[in-house]
């Protein structure tokens, strides 16, 4: 999904940077030239698709040493990028795979509806505790760890009589053991309130009791997902990016191996069982690296304190408080769409948790550029460098909007194809496939939304400094999810939900956009905005030719192939005539590496 900048298939995958303690003083001393990157949009009086001095917006190319860049940062960041990207297909296949077999051996019925119910706890989860909430709190607060030290560092010395503390050291000694009381103590809540909980997700479902020992077996994710998202922020601070990558691979694996080996005995109550299995795959999935890159040292409790009075500035409650309620607003659409699902007939919820889960497929592979480049942002935000962060963010927004266009262009081309080929099998339907390609479609209208809310979120907490904008603007839009939702659902059904969907997280990503440049990062919305609108174009484009294409191949495989060709090819065509920066780019990139080849 990103041009890796190197021609050895050794280079395919990134090499871990060295943790900054163990790097020349001299490099450190001169932190201050951050990560700078070319800007993605182009200035006044300049062609579409290039920056100051020529640079092309998908340029990966280290920039010279008197350019303030990092040395290599560049070639870096590509190599992380592709890493990245090859994990998270790997996962996302795998989580198909997981898909499947839910789909296989329970179909769209009452027990898949109780399943899903059950993993709405490590959904939401995951989204506070892994994607969004402990990655927005935790990454800023390493990398300001990581300046101090680098500061102490290149400071000159003085013989004290004791070694000088380590800022990293002291904010895991200060954070993580009282982290791990507190969601120890959520899961063991959670565990005793199973049932109430069930009864306010799905008042409507058909098998409560089953629903409620599904969740006690997946309440463990509140524990376990905590510790994961802890080692993932500090080993995405210290810019290694693999395992972190890797830990939804694990946990995909737990999942599908418990309900291959035990649904036979268990039922679904197998899945259930593999989803904590997963989780405690993931924290060993990065357990080794982060002892190698942050050994930790036994706490001094005497010093507790002390420590904790330090880390307050990053992760006192003032900033807590806004990141909580933005992951929590954001991660309510999909509880509020279970709501309302579970008023309708058996297989409502399953048919929008299959559609949403392939839909947003795209959404995720774009999403792997900001999660790359986050560190990067709240470094440099750090050091106080705004203009390199804003041509950073400006970068990330319409290189992922790309990426998540290209890919809604071809559910909106495909959506029966990709339902059929992945799911039609065993108790999952044709009136299944039908029903879930149609609320697919519906859904792929706010992938973009989805997109940018992820994008544009992750600048808005890099500083470290509290903010509620974000947490109002999602707000909003689930405000306006709900609204919609009880007024559509009645008349539509799942896609009257989905519409909600779509319409409610496309209204934060606006107010996002738009209050981004004033608050945080003074970005050119409008023309992010009009970038952003070249490419949608392209996408409608290509997928109404998609989706006329579609008809004209009976087997569903060999319509998906060609709709794979086919709908990139318009894709590009498109964005290509209407001068779409991205585009023109990305293709004068590929026409010179092939002309460098020869």
């Amino acid at each position: 999904m990103s041009d890796t900048g190197t021609g050895t298939e050794a280079e395919a995958l990134p090499r871990e940077a060295p943790p900054l303690d163990d790097r020349p003083r001299d490099a450190l001393a001169h932190k201050a030239r951050a990560e700078a990157v070319p800007p993605l949009l182009p200035g006044p009086g300049q062609p579409p698709g290039s920056g100051p001095g020529g640079t092309t917006a998908v340029d990966t190319t280290p920039e010279p040493a008197d350019s303030g860049e990092a040395p290599g940062l560049g070639s870096f960041l590509a190599r992380a990028a592709a890493g990245t990207a090859v994990l998270t297909v790997l996962a996302a296949a795998l989580g198909l795979v997981r898909d499947q077999a839910i789909a296989r051996y329970f179909g769209a019925s009452d027990a898949s509806d109780a399943f899903l119910i059950a993993w709405t706890v490590p959904e939401m989860a995951a989204t506070l505790l892994i994607e969004d909430g402990m990655a927005l709190l935790l990454v800023p607060a390493f990398s300001l760890a990581l300046t101090r030290r680098a500061d102490a560092e290149a400071a000159p010395r003085t013989d004290t009589g004791e070694p000088a503390p380590d800022p990293v050291r002291e904010l895991v000694a200060a954070t993580l053991p009282r982290l791990c009381v507190l969601l120890m103590a959520g899961a063991a809540l959670l565990m005793a309130g199973a049932p109430w909980v069930v009864r306010v997700l799905a008042p409507g479902l058909a098998d409560p009791d089953l629903a409620v020992d599904c969740t006690r077996l997946t309440a463990v994710t509140v524990l376990t997902f905590g510790i994961t998202g802890y080692f993932s922020a500090a080993l995405r601070a210290h810019r290694s990016f693999l395992p972190p990558a890797g830990v939804y691979v694990a946990y995909n694996i737990g999942i599908i191996g418990m309900t291959l080996a035990l649904h036979s005995v268990w039922g679904v109550r197998a899945a259930a069982a593999g989803v904590a299995v997963g989780s405690l795959l993931m924290i060993l999935t990065q357990l080794p690296t982060l002892l190698r890159l942050l050994p930790l040292a036994r706490p001094r409790f005497t010093r507790l304190r002390k420590r904790a009075s330090r880390t307050a500035p990053l992760l006192g409650l003032t900033v807590l408080a806004p990141v909580v309620l933005f992951v929590v607003s954001r991660q309510s659409q999909v509880l509020v769409e279970r709501f309302l699902a579970s008023t309708l007939p058996a297989g409502a919820i399953s048919h929008l948790n299959y559609a949403q889960k392939v839909a947003q497929m795209p959404m995720v592979l774009s999403l792997m550029i900001c999660t790359v480049t986050f560190p990067v942002v709240a470094r440099a935000m750090a050091s106080g460098q705004r203009e390199k962060a804003r041509q950073r963010v400006e970068r990330d927004l319409a290189l992922a909007g790309m990426v998540v266009l290209l890919g809604t262009a071809v559910v909106l081309g495909y959506a029966p194809q990709i339902i059929e080929v992945l799911f039609q099998r065993g108790a999952f339907d044709t009136a299944d496939t039908e029903a879930t390609a149609q609320v697919m479609r519906v859904y792929a209208a706010g992938l973009l939304g989805h997109c940018l809310v992820g994008a544009l979120s992750r600048p808005f907490f890099s500083s470290g400094r509290p903010t509620w904008f974000p947490a109002f603007a999602m707000g909003t839009g689930l405000l306006v999810t709900m609204g919609a939702g009880y007024a559509l659902t009645y008349r539509f059904g799942v896609s009257g939900i989905a519409t909600a969907n779509a319409v409610g997280i496309s209204t934060t990503a606006l107010l996002l956009l738009m209050g981004l440049g004033t608050r945080v990062v003074p970005i050119r919305a409008r023309t992010v905005a009009l970038s952003l609108g070249r490419l949608a174009g392209a996408a409608l484009v290509a997928g109404a030719a998609g989706w006329a294409a579609a008809q004209l191949v009976p087997d569903a495989v060999l319509s998906l192939a060609a709709g794979c060709v086919l709908v990139p090819a318009v894709f590009f065509l498109t964005g290509l005539a209407l001068r779409s920066p991205e585009v023109v780019s990305l293709l004068a990139l590929i026409r010179r590496r092939f002309t460098d080849g020869r």
